[in-house]
Order: C-alpha cells, then sequence, then structure tokens
C-alpha cells in the first residue's frame, strides 16, 4: 500500500459541533508510504479514533478513507484482515497484551503469523529496549513503560507499509523513548514504510516530514 486519502472524515460523535478546527477532520489529507508523520492532539480530540478507522475496527465516521484510491468502507473482512497482516502494523495506546503470557510469548503471538523476525533478532531488540531480563517475565506483572516496550516489538514483528503508534512514549523516559525511535526509524526504513504517530504532549524526537493538528 502506497497511500492512505481521508476525505471530509469526521467521527459521528463531532457532528454537531460547529468549532472544528482540524488538519485532519474534514479536510483532505494524503499519508504516504515513506514519510514520517506526527498527529499532536489534546485529549478527547479522535486520534485513538482515528487509529481504529484506519484498522478497519470502527466505521461510525463521515467522509471517505482510502488506501491506495480504494474506499474502504467496501472492504470485506478478509481485506481488513489481509490489511492488518501485511500492510498496517499498530501499537496501542493501551497496548492491548496478554497479560497471562510472558514478553517474549506476547511478541511470538503476531512474529509466528508470518516468521518475519527470528528469536535472536527479537531478542537483541529486547536488550536494546533495556529489558533483556523481562523476556520470560508475565507482561502482568511488568511496569506499563516496560509492557509500551514490549508492544512496539510485537508491532515491529510483521511486514507493513504504515506503522501507526499511539502516543508510543507516554510512559518512557528520554533515553528509552530516543531508542524506541531508533527501533521504529530502522525497521521502517527497511521495508519503506511510513510512520503515523500520535501525541498529546509527548512524542519521540524524530525527524517529521509533516506535523498535523488534530
Amino acid at each position: 500500500m502506497d497511500s492512505i486519502t481521508l476525505q471530509g472524515v469526521l467521527p459521528n460523535v463531532f457532528r454537531e459541533r460547529t468549532d472544528i478546527h482540524s488538519d485532519v477532520w474534514l479536510a483532505d489529507v494524503t499519508f504516504s508510504r515513506g514519510k514520517t508523520y506526527l498527529i499532536e492532539a489534546a485529549s478527547g480530540t479522535g486520534k485513538s479514533s482515528l487509529f481504529a478507522y484506519l484498522l478497519g475496527y470502527r466505521r461510525d465516521y463521515s467522509g471517505i478513507i482510502s488506501f491506495d484510491g480504494a474506499d474502504v468502507s467496501r472492504y470485506s473482512v478478509s481485506q481488513w484482515t489481509e490489511q492488518r497482516r501485511s500492510h498496517l502494523a499498530m501499537l496501542f495506546q493501551e497496548l492491548r497484551l496478554f497479560p497471562e503470557l510472558t514478553a517474549m510469548e506476547n511478541v511470538q503471538i503476531k512474529n509466528q503469523l508470518s516468521g518475519h523476525k527470528t528469536e535472536d533478532e527479537i531478542r537483541r531488540w529486547f536488550e536494546r529496549l533495556g529489558i533483556a531480563d523481562k523476556v520470560d517475565a508475565k507482561v502482568g506483572r511488568m511496569s506499563f513503560g516496560q509492557q509500551q516496550r514490549v508492544a512496539l516489538l510485537r508491532a515491529l514483528v510483521q511486514p507493513f507499509d504504515f506503522l501507526l503508534a499511539d502516543e508510543p512514549v507516554s510512559h518512557l523516559d528520554e533515553a528509552n523513548s530516543n531508542v524506541m525511535a531508533e527501533l521504529m526509524r530502522e525497521e521502517a526504513d527497511r521495508q519503506g514504510a511510513a510512520i503515523l504517530l500520535s501525541s498529546i504532549g509527548k512524542h519521540p524526537a524524530m525527524h517529521y516530514d509533516h506535523v498535523f493538528k488534530l
């Protein structure tokens, strides 16, 4: 997939509002593969909703979202499954990890679908993120910041054209935030992919091709 386009998109919950001042909502916006984007937003302005729309998890909006010119409202379940398996990777704000599984098991759940990374590669990522000692620890016993790093690794162990990251460093210090940014950048560059990252104030120090105000 080379492009994601929004045309006049607006969450239904905002339909009656007359004070929408946004670079995204009700606008014509295109996100292109290979670029890096930051969406700056205040709480309650719909950033998590935007990602849910792009993943096909929700359809409570007006307007049109297109992937390479195809209206996603017409996608079948199998088409959405293929998009999420091969084209869209997601780091959720709420992480959506399995607390009863270990950190490695959480990452391998995704990796085993495609065999995208070797276990040695994944372990090196754990080391770079400073959580090598947590590989076999159950996620439910880890701090939220540690869980954020596990969730990033799970997002990266698949083919993707667009990496979506919803507040990926909200609970990390600057050093760990920088390492996460490096990993995202390296893997996106390797795959020629775009990064679409949201923030309500704290975001990685990366070069952004465009900054949108939601």
